[in-house]
């Protein structure tokens, strides 16, 4: 038997709407901080499967800063999102932000959903559904982090661990980061059927997209603590992971190598280009350099990292925590698999 008729349906199958082809997606960030993983791997899963319109939307023109790296510029603005589709997304994903509370985001997001869509909160974008008033008397899932927290400001939801993601009508939820995966996964079968998500899921490196998820494995131990403190106070030793961009480069791979090697407390990645001018990914991001390097520095990074183009883009994280274990230890590797809720 394959793997996809052993799995349940993950979401409610896609109903089609205003006699579209293929539904609208909408990935929405905020320009000031938006989580990189967050935001990429559902943009860029939805546009590999090539079974819906996916847009990158920001809170408004410019700049969209991604966190803990990287920085891009959104297709479009909500506004001008809504000027072409003033019927609404069929799909928004919300990552994790850092004004959770942003009126323009937040007004959006419910507009979104009185309009129809189905509303998906991707890791602590969670907080951004609940402060909208979305999760009120649903069932919903969260980052490890955050759950004690979710369950102490919002006690209308049923906050359920041991879930990667949930769905409850027209809500879906995720745990941390690595979720995105997964859940970007189901969606593509609830869209084209499990045979398109599984051919993908291969062609990704992702051996299965349950939703079954051993929470009790996160939490932040006396270790991590003493990983965090002992690796920020290391200052001599911080060192700059460079990157270089250009086009062609593969969005998954990129988004969850740069998040790991950023969450180390030691390191922090910075992307160079030949100029300042935007680069187009392999699925249609903008991402934008953070500085100038010459040519033949900039050669020698892509020499460095050519896998960046050619890797099964999920092993990109299972390389970064390797190499995060050789060059700091095993206990910075199990911090940063932690704190991306990556299941070892």
């Amino acid at each position: 038997m394959a793997f996809a008729d052993t799995l349940p349906p993950p979401f409610p199958n896609y109903q089609a709407r205003f006699g579209r082809d293929k539904p609208v997606i909408a990935v929405v960030a905020d320009n000031e901080m938006t989580e990189l993983t967050d935001f990429v791997v559902p943009y860029a899963v939805l546009k590999a499967s090539g079974v819906a319109q996916v847009f990158s939307v920001a809170t408004g023109s410019g700049i969209v800063n991604l966190y803990p790296a990287l920085k891009m510029q959104a297709q479009a603005s909500m506004a001008e999102f809504d000027q072409t589709y003033p019927q609404g997304a069929d799909y928004v994903f919300v990552p994790a932000v850092h004004n959770v509370q942003a009126a323009v985001l937040q007004n959006w997001v419910k507009a979104q959903s009185a309009k129809g869509a189905v509303i998906v909160g991707i890791c602590d974008g969670v907080w951004v559904l609940a402060h909208a008033g979305l999760l009120d008397k649903r069932r919903a899932v969260g980052f490890w982090y955050s759950m004690d927290s979710l369950q102490k400001q919002f006690p209308g939801t049923t906050w359920v661990r041991h879930q990667r993601y949930l769905a409850d009508g027209k809500i879906i939820t995720t745990t941390g980061v690595t979720a995105s995966l997964p859940a970007s996964l189901a969606l593509v079968a609830s869209i084209a059927g499990h045979e398109r998500a599984t051919a993908l899921a291969n062609e990704l490196g992702i051996r299965n997209y349950l939703s079954t998820h051993d929470s009790q494995q996160f939490r932040l131990s006396a270790a991590h603590i003493t990983t965090i403190a002992s690796n920020w106070l290391r200052f001599w030793s911080h060192e700059e992971i460079a990157l270089p961009l250009s086009d062609g480069v593969n969005d998954i791979a990129l988004a969850l190598y740069a998040d790991a090697w950023s969450r180390t407390y030691r390191s922090q990645v910075k992307t160079y280009a030949s100029s300042m001018q935007a680069i187009q990914t392999r699925y249609g991001l903008q991402l934008l350099p953070d500085a100038v390097a010459d040519a033949s520095v900039l050669d020698k990074m892509k020499r460095e990292h050519n896998w960046l183009t050619d890797i099964v883009p999920a092993k990109a994280i299972d390389k970064a925590l390797q190499e995060i274990g050789k060059a700091y230890g095993q206990a910075s590797r199990a911090l940063v698999s932690t704190f991306m809720e990556y299941p070892q």
